[in-house]
């Protein structure tokens, strides 16, 4: 999902080479071969396992690919002296919090997937001296299932729609990404960074989907419920929004306000 905005975006200016399922990140020697045979400035890694409940059943997969995947990418890395931006989230954290986290705070994951997310992370600060780590959250775009589309489809089949009111976060564009991992990489800012759509303090998965509603034009009700009343698997961060204050004069790319981009999603 993310790679089909981004792959466009940086062969705009730069050489790509993109790799699908014919790259396997969980088999080192054929991650090694490709990086050493095309021998890149920079390895961006889009892969990821995200099925975050599936994941509480699937723990082995969730660390192959997340955990496992990113160290094959790391040495390979490493061995050529090539940064790699690895692509994290925002359930890195444990939602305990009541301010936007910043990239100094504390990890503590609650779900497997936020453990396999974290260890990727550890991956890529072990072995690399330079690495972009950038955390993201609650992610859509072409591509790929996301809550914008799942939301559209209920929309349209149900005359109402209950979702949970008390988790907030900040959604983001997989436009906004990609212009944001851009920037990011054509400066040799390395380290840990965050990035969403500007939400000012956050919003809930109810406000997002009201807000997809509307613009969408549907006529379905949107109502809210608590976590307790749609019990999942994986537990969720109550309170997972990200502090955007140092991305600009890291990367010198502004976040934008997330209904233009949802606007934006939805005209395409």
């Amino acid at each position: 999902m993310l790679a089909h905005d981004l792959i466009p975006l940086l062969r705009e200016s730069h050489e790509v080479a993109a790799f699908d399922l014919d790259l396997d990140i969980t088999v080192r020697r054929d991650v090694s071969e490709a990086v050493r045979r095309i021998a890149p400035d920079r390895v961006i890694n889009c892969a990821a396992y995200t099925q975050v409940d599936k994941a509480e059943e699937e723990r082995e997969k969730a660390f192959l690919v997340n955990g496992l995947g990113v160290q094959n990418l790391a040495l390979a890395c490493a061995e050529g002296g090539i940064p790699l931006c690895q692509v994290s989230t925002d359930y890195v954290f444990d939602g305990e919090k009541e301010t936007p986290y910043t990239p100094f705070d504390n990890t503590n994951p609650i779900s497997v997937y936020g453990e396999s997310k974290l260890a990727g992370e550890r991956y890529a600060e072990w072995i690399l001296s330079r690495f972009y780590i950038i955390r993201t959250s609650w992610l859509y775009g072409k591509g790929g299932k996301n809550f914008v589309e799942t939301i559209r489809r209920i929309a349209r089949e149900r005359p109402e729609i209950r979702v949970v009111d008390d988790q907030r976060g900040s959604p983001t564009s997989t436009v906004s990404l990609s212009r944001a991992i851009k920037s990011l990489i054509e400066t040799n800012a390395y380290g840990i960074h965050h990035f969403t759509d500007r939400t000012d303090g956050g919003i809930s998965w109810f406000d997002f989907a009201g807000e997809i509603v509307r613009v969408s034009g549907l006529p379905a009700r949107v109502l809210p419920i608590k976590t307790e009343e749609y019990p999942l698997p994986a537990r969720r961060p109550k309170y997972s929004v990200l502090d955007l204050s140092l991305f600009p004069a890291a990367a010198g790319f502004e976040p934008v306000d997330w209904k233009a981009a949802l606007r934006d999603y939805l005209a395409t």
